[in-house]
């Protein structure tokens, strides 16, 4: 186990707009403010996205399976902004929806908002994380340094 004990920074409350893409505004945001570390909080509306709703495959390399979610549905989800280099890079799961159709996972893809997507980023300050290659999974994962 890795962790650090941080403290709550600066809160940031965006309203996304129709068509506007989840990650890009997102991590705009973050670059924008000079966020490195943060919680992220999500509600609204997706219009679609690609889901990741588990792996395909796990050995050798993890090989994502993904779900085509169509819209326009209902969405709420958490995630965090870590750094990839000098880049903040958002890792957001979440709950979507429409009628019958219910899944959980990550959405990416082009994941694009429906109407309204409200989000609240709060800053962790006072530690030292970032995503780094893993050869072993071949993804780039959170580490904390103490």
């Amino acid at each position: 186990m890795e962790y650090a004990v941080g403290k709550a920074g600066r809160i940031v409350a965006a309203r996304l707009f129709e068509g506007e893409n989840l990650y890009d505004t997102i991590e705009s945001i973050a670059q924008k403010e000079q966020i490195k570390s943060a919680a992220v909080l999500i509600t609204g509306g997706i219009r679609k996205a690609d889901v990741v709703v588990g792996p395909k495959i796990e050995k050798p390399k993890i090989e994502p399976d993904f779900f085509n979610f169509t819209g326009p549905g209902e969405t709420f989800g958490v995630g965090t902004i870590y750094c990839d280099g000098d880049k903040p890079k958002l890792h957001l799961h979440a709950g979507m929806g429409r009628g019958d159709i219910h899944i959980v996972g990550c959405p990416r893809g082009g994941a694009s908002i429906f109407l309204i997507l409200e989000v609240t980023i709060i800053e962790i300050v006072g530690i030292d994380a970032s995503r780094q290659a893993d050869p072993e999974t071949g993804l780039k994962l959170l580490r904390i340094k103490k």
